[in-house]
Formats: C-alpha cells, sequence, structure tokens
C-alpha cells in the first residue's frame, strides 16, 4: 500500500476553521492535555482494526463461496456463448436454407424443453414439501389417537362421574381436542391444494384414506365416552307416561340442570369435544361436496344432542310399539318429552354451543329437530309399511285407508305444534321448519308418497262430489258494487263464481298445505302434481261437460246462456287462485326447482314462475273458447231476427214524406239484443262482460255496415232519415252500457255522416276523392277515420237527392 506523505494529511494553517484554532488555542499546546484523548482514539482503533479484520475474514469466505459458484456459471455461459456461436458460424456458411431451418427449430425445442424441466423441478419441489407438510399433520392425527386408545382403565358411576383414574379422562379430551386441530390443519391445507393443484388427486385420497381410517377409530371412541358420561349423570331420565293422552304428565327432572361441580366441567368438555369433532367432519364433507360441484345442504342436527335423544328413542320405543294403532298417543308422548326438556336443553346447551363458536346453531333446533327425527323414524320402520301393506290387500284396504288419513292428519297437528317451539328464533337456518316434519319418511320411499297421493286424491273427490251433484252449488249470487271497485275481483262474489268452484279451489289448497312440511322440494313437487293437481284437472274436465249439457240450439236458449256465464266464472275465479296461489314464496320455489332455475341469476318472475302454469294455460283457452261461443250465439241470432230489415230495399228508398220511427223489422232484433246484454250483464262477471259487450258492439258495427253495403239500394233522403233513426235505435241498446255508444260502432258512425251530408257537400266530397292524390287527407276533412276511399265513394254514389 503506497505511504501517504504529511502534505497529504495535515491541512494547511489558513485552511483550519477559526473555532477549531481557538480550540488549539485555549488547550495552549500542553501535551498532558493530549492524553486522554490518545489513549481513547488509540483502544477505539484497535477495535476499528479487529473488526475490519473479522470483515476482510467474512468476505473473502464469501469470496471464495460465490466465486465457485462464478466460475461454474462463468463455465457453463462459455459453454453456451460458444455453441451459439458455433450454431451462428455453422448457419452463416450453410447455404442450405431448409438446414438452417432445422437448427433453428432444434434450438427452439432445446429451450422449450428446458424450460419444461425447469417447471417440473419446481413443481415436484413444491409436491414435495405440500407432501411433507400433511405427513407431519396426518403424523400428528395418528399419535393423537393413539394417545387416545392409551388412555383406558378409567370408568365412570352415576355418583361421581370423574374417572377412577384421576387426569384420565381430562387427558383423553386433550388428546381429542389435538386430533380435532391436526384434522382442521389437514383440511385447510387441503382446500388449497383443491382450488391451487386440483390434478394432485392422488395426493387428495390417499390422505383423505389415512384421515377417515383414523377418524373411524375416533369417533366411535369418543361417542362411547360420551354416552357412558351420559349414563353416569343419570340420562335419560324415567319417564311417567300414564297421562300422556292429555299431556298431563308430572314433569320430568332434568339431568342437564341438576348438574354441578366436576359432573357439569366433564360434561361440558365432553360437549365441546364432540362439538369440535363434528365441525371438522362437516368441514370435510364440504370440501367433498366442492370436489363434486354440489352445494352444502345446511343441517340442524347436533351429535352431541342426539345422543341425547337416541337414549330416550330406546326407552320410549316400548310405548311406540303398544300404540300403533292409536298415533295420537304416541304424538303426545314425544311432544311432552321435548316440551319438558327444550328449556333446560336451551339454558345448558346453548352456551356451550356458543363457546365452540358454532355460528347460527341453535340448541333449540337441534333438540326439536331431532326429537322429530325419532318419531319419524319410528313411523317409517313400524307404521307405513303396515299401512302399505294393508293398502295393498282388497280386504282391508279401506281400514287402511281410513288408519292413512287419520295418520296424517295427527301428523300435520304435530308438525305445526312442534314448529311452535322454536317459531320465535331469529336464527333459523334457511327452510328448517320445512325439514322438521315427521313427513321425513317419504323421502326415501317414492312409493309410499304415491300412496299418500292417491289416498288424498280419492278421499277429496268422494267428499267434493256430492256437493257438486247439487245445482244450487252452480248458482250464483249477486253481491252489489260500487262504481269505484267494480273492476277489482278478488272474492269469488266479485268473480260472481258458483259456490263449486269455491269448494274444489278449496280442497285444492287444504291438500296443497297437508304437504307443506313435507321435507324434499322434489318430493312436494311430485305429491302437488299427483293430488292437487289431478283434482284441479278432474274439476276442470267436470266442467268441460257441463258446458256439453248447454243446448244453443234450442228455441229459447236463455237457459243455456246463463249456465256458460256461470261456468266462465268458475274458470275465472279458478285462474285468478292459481295465480294468487303461486305468488306464494313456497311454490315459487318450487317452481325454480322444478325448472332449474336460479333466483340469483336475473331470474324473470313474469316468465314461467307459475307452479300451475298448464292448468291456468287450460282455463284461458277454456274461458276463450266459451266467450266468443256466446258472442258467436248473440250475433247470429240478432242476424236472424233482422233478417227481414237486411233485405228490404224500399224502406231505404222511399220519397214520400211520413213519420220516421224505428222499422218494424228491426224492432224484434233490438229487444232481443237488448234482453241478451242484460242477460250478460247479470250473469258474467264484470271484466268477461266488458269485452263481451264490446266485442259483440265490433261485430254488429261490421256486420251491418257490409249488410248495408251489399244491398244495390239508391238511399233518399227519407230512407237516410230511416236508416238514421234505426241505427239510433242500436246505439240506444248500448246506452246502460256507456255514455258514447256510436264510438264503439265506427263504421256505421262514418256511414251516417256520409248520409248526412247534403247535395253540395256530397259532390264535392265526391269530386276531391276522385281527383285529389291523396285521398286519405279528404276523408280526415269531413272526420271520416273508418271507412276506405272506395267504400266512401260507394256510399256517395248511392246517396240520392231531389232536385
Amino acid at each position: 500500500m503506497e505511504k501517504l506523505c504529511e502534505e497529504d494529511v495535515l491541512p494547511k494553517l489558513n485552511e483550519i476553521p477559526e473555532n477549531i484554532l481557538g480550540f488549539i488555542n485555549n488547550l495552549g499546546f500542553n501535551p498532558s492535555n493530549f492524553e486522554d484523548p490518545t489513549i481513547e482514539l488509540n483502544i477505539n482503533s484497535t477495535h476499528l482494526q479487529t473488526h475490519l479484520q473479522n470483515l476482510h475474514n467474512t468476505l473473502g469466505k464469501l469470496l471464495i463461496s460465490w466465486g465457485s459458484r462464478s466460475i461454474r456459471a462463468k463455465s457453463s455461459l462459455q459453454d453456451f456463448t460458444i455453441t451459439l456461436e458455433n450454431l451462428s458460424i455453422k448457419s452463416s456458411y450453410c447455404g442450405n436454407r431448409a438446414e438452417s431451418r432445422r437448427i433453428e427449430k432444434i434450438v427452439g425445442k432445446d429451450l422449450q424443453y428446458i424450460a419444461r424441466e425447469l417447471r417440473r423441478i419446481d413443481s415436484i419441489r413444491d409436491y414435495a414439501g405440500v407432501a411433507l407438510k400433511l405427513e407431519t399433520l396426518v403424523g400428528d392425527l395418528e399419535d393423537a389417537v393413539s394417545a387416545l386408545n392409551r388412555c383406558t382403565g378409567y370408568t365412570f358411576s352415576k355418583l361421581d362421574p370423574s374417572p377412577s383414574i384421576p387426569g384420565y379422562f381430562h387427558t383423553k379430551l386433550d388428546s381429542v381436542q389435538r386430533a380435532v386441530k391436526a384434522i382442521s390443519n389437514i383440511e385447510e391445507l387441503l382446500l388449497g391444494l383443491l382450488k391451487d393443484h386440483p390434478q394432485w388427486c392422488n395426493l387428495l385420497k390417499a390422505v383423505d384414506t389415512r384421515v377417515d381410517k383414523t377418524l373411524g377409530v375416533l369417533r366411535p371412541q369418543v361417542i362411547a365416552d360420551h354416552r357412558n358420561l351420559l349414563a353416569s349423570l343419570g340420562w335419560p331420565p324415567k319417564f311417567l307416561a300414564s297421562n300422556t293422552q292429555y299431556g298431563e304428565a308430572t314433569g320430568i327432572p332434568n339431568p342437564l340442570v341438576l348438574m354441578e361441580g366436576e359432573k357439569k366441567k366433564s360434561y361440558s368438555q365432553s360437549f365441546l369435544a364432540l362439538c369440535a369433532l363434528q365441525h371438522v367432519q362437516l368441514q370435510r364433507e364440504e370440501r367433498h361436496l366442492i370436489l363434486l360441484g354440489q352445494k352444502k345442504e345446511e343441517t340442524l342436527g347436533l351429535w352431541a344432542i342426539d345422543e341425547l335423544v337416541s337414549s330416550i328413542a330406546s326407552r320410549i320405543e316400548h310405548h311406540l310399539l303398544k300404540w300403533i294403532n292409536q298415533p295420537e298417543l304416541m304424538f303426545a308422548l314425544v311432544y311432552k318429552i321435548t316440551r319438558d326438556f327444550i328449556e333446560g336443553v336451551d339454558d345448558v346447551l346453548q352456551p356451550l354451543i356458543d363457546e365452540a363458536r358454532l355460528v347460527s346453531c341453535s340448541a333449540k333446533e337441534a333438540w326439536v329437530s331431532a326429537m322429530v327425527q325419532v318419531l319419524s323414524g319410528f313411523l317409517g320402520k313400524n307404521v307405513f309399511p303396515l299401512l302399505a301393506e294393508r293398502y295393498k290387500e282388497k280386504n282391508t284396504k279401506s281400514d287402511a285407508i281410513s288408519s292413512w288419513l287419520h295418520l296424517i292428519d295427527e301428523i300435520v297437528r304435530f308438525d305445526k305444534r312442534m314448529q311452535s317451539f322454536i317459531s320465535s328464533e331469529t336464527y333459523l337456518f334457511p327452510g328448517s321448519l320445512r325439514n322438521m316434519s315427521a313427513l321425513l319418511a317419504f323421502c326415501d320411499r317414492p312409493d309410499w308418497l304415491l300412496i299418500w297421493a292417491k289416498i288424498e286424491l280419492k278421499d277429496a273427490w268422494k267428499k267434493l262430489k256430492p256437493e257438486l251433484k247439487d245445482e244450487r252449488a252452480w248458482s250464483i249470487y249477486n253481491k252489489a258494487k260500487t262504481e269505484i271497485d267494480q273492476y277489482f275481483l278478488s272474492t269469488r262474489e266479485d268473480h260472481k263464481a258458483p259456490l263449486a268452484a269455491e269448494y274444489a279451489l278449496k280442497t285444492a289448497w287444504e291438500m296443497i298445505q297437508r304437504s307443506q312440511t313435507l321435507p324434499g322440494t322434489a318430493r312436494r313437487i311430485q305429491f302437488i302434481r299427483s293430488a292437487p293437481g289431478k283434482f284441479l284437472r278432474r274439476f276442470f274436465k267436470l266442467l268441460l261437460s257441463r258446458h256439453k249439457s248447454a243446448d244453443f240450439s234450442a228455441y229459447d236458449a236463455e237457459e243455456s246462456i246463463v249456465k256458460v256465464c256461470h261456468l266462465i266464472n268458475a274458470a275465472r275465479f279458478s285462474e285468478f287462485k292459481l295465480l294468487e296461489w303461486s305468488d306464494d314464496v313456497d311454490l315459487l320455489e318450487l317452481r325454480l326447482a322444478e325448472k332449474g332455475l336460479n333466483v340469483d341469476h336475473k331470474f324473470d318472475a313474469a316468465n314461467g314462475s307459475c307452479f300451475f302454469e298448464e292448468e291456468i294455460d287450460s282455463l284461458i283457452e277454456m274461458e276463450t273458447t266459451w266467450l266468443m261461443e256466446l258472442i258467436t250465439h248473440v250475433l247470429r241470432q240478432f242476424e236472424n231476427h233482422s233478417y227481414y230489415y237486411f233485405h228490404d230495399v224500399e224502406q231505404f228508398e222511399q220519397v214520400t214524406e211520413g213519420e220516421t220511427t224505428i222499422s218494424d223489422d228491426l224492432v224484434g232484433a233490438l229487444d232481443y239484443l237488448r234482453s241478451r246484454l242484460l242477460l250478460l250483464k247479470e250473469n258474467l262477471n264484470v271484466n268477461d262482460f266488458l269485452d263481451t259487450w264490446r266485442s259483440i258492439a265490433d261485430g254488429l258495427d261490421h256486420f251491418t255496415f257490409r249488410s248495408l253495403l251489399s244491398l244495390d239500394v239508391q238511399f233518399s233522403d227519407r230512407g237516410a232519415k230511416q236508416l238514421i233513426v234505426d241505427m239510433q235505435g242500436l246505439f240506444f241498446a248500448f246506452k246502460t252500457l256507456c255514455a258514447r255508444p256510436e264510438a264503439f260502432f265506427p263504421c256505421i258512425r262514418d256511414l251516417l255522416k256520409l248520409l248526412k251530408l247534403g247535395t253540395k257537400e256530397a259532390e264535392d266530397l265526391k269530386s276531391n276523392l276522385i281527383n285529389h292524390a291523396i285521398s286519405s287527407d279528404c276523408l280526415l276533412t269531413y272526420s271520416i277515420t273508418s271507412l276506405s276511399v272506395d267504400q266512401t265513394l260507394q256510399i256517395l254514389h248511392s246517396r240520392t237527392f231531389l232536385v
């Protein structure tokens, strides 16, 4: 290292700052004043030299370590550069273009291969890391279960629920908690793999196999310990079933409420362990559903509460078997037990559920649901199979139907009473009330559901048939309505529908309500289509058969018109009620499920959301057909009554003056028309009548106008006046229905306007229509809006004036 001279180190005198010179002058250049700073500087210099030497040594080691890597990297880069240069030289001297392309292709493939290999190596490294983590977690799980199995040698007694060997029970629960934590960590890792690396399915299967095997040992052991603990606490208590028919038995002491001290602590820890184990099991099931692309169904059950109920079920089965033919006693007993214990269950277990952090889980719901499932399972095992066999036998079919209907009545009543326990809960699961039903036995047995539907359909029609045979059920009662609400139809009286329609619809709705608690969307749809749906279609067929008996060909068809009006009202009222039912949330959900639609995906509620869409379409078709039949009948009869009027040419060509009154040949037709309009108004619902009389007016307008045009007649002044008076009589027939009836006869109205024109006006209009380029403007000038130019000219040519 080059030595520095003094000039290179010390500054010149004139370069030293004044404050430093003052400091030096104050010291007086006394060497003793510099001893302490000199010693301190020497010590600091020694430390710095040592630190610098250490840095040199460390740097040397790092340089040697990285140097070897740098040499290898440099060597690799040099080899790669030389290879590229050789390839470049070869390609530059290669005159064959195909050879050059071949070399470039090789380079491209090699580079892609290297990239793929690098990605594969990274994937293997990630796979190995994840596999190692899973192996560690599964090992922890297996170790915890092994430790659990080693904790033996303790028993429970009813006097003291703590284990005979102190600490063993709590040690065992600690092992359960460690196992649950290991499973939770495994599930968290597997869920990430499912999202990021779904191709590692073999790893997932291998881990699931080992975890399932371990759970197969863990869960039975935990449940067995929990059952022993319950037995030591005196659960289940003894039941007093002497007065269960009336629900008046004395209260049953609840061992859960009576727990204190170590008993309560042991049960709480066991309850929490069982809840934690169920929680991780639900996590695993949810992951499997995600793998299958399915949605997780909410569940109300808790294993810990199911254990309480299962022991009760074994205790009460003896009583239930005695009451197979008296289902009201079975339901009374289950209801009483549920009622007596529900408050204690909620007070003791709900805090434990909250401590376990089970979101939206209710002890009341789980308790009631488990009790309902006990009874449902008993019915599915011991009652419904017996009734189904008796139904198939001819000798016992009648008794089986009565027993079946009685049982369903009791189930519906029981479901409502059980659901009342939790109807005030604010954290109900979606559809939890519907799944809390003793009709659960039908979910796995569609053949029983079909039997039930057949029985309901036959019984309902049997009860309704006598009512339908009474002709008074097909009559109507006209209720006067104010002008404001006359078009707002809501009740049967508003629709002027016969009582038969109300009877049928009420019966169908009761069948729908009886199936309201039936679990499973598919089963509810099947029942409604098989029972209430078929019942309604059978009633609609009855409407058709009654319509066929109406005879319009009779001389006086007034009775037939009234009959058809009542049938139209019945169909219209039925359509209204079916639309109203389809707005019900339950039926709307069923329709969405039936069509495979999702309400979250911009579903149009007005398009295909009606559950009874086919039935409503058939009703609309019937109504339209019958209304057109009425309109056609009235128009045809008017035509028959006015036949001579529209064929009497002389009355329109006469020139003699005289009193002008309505033609005698038209009086009968107008009288018939007026009477039929009043009859329709009296018997037809207001909305259909509005469409009907307007359609009749439109038909009369076209018929009258074309009949007059078809006559080869020359309208004289007297003939024009006669036609005007006659048409005023036609308008008068509709006067009670609207203020300006001529507005509904546009063709006749324009015809009368042309006939009222004077000689000069008629000639001017005729000339303008012939010579004017845009003839329609001329018609608008005279307020002629419904006639064509040719029709106007034909009428003007048929008009004669006295000279």
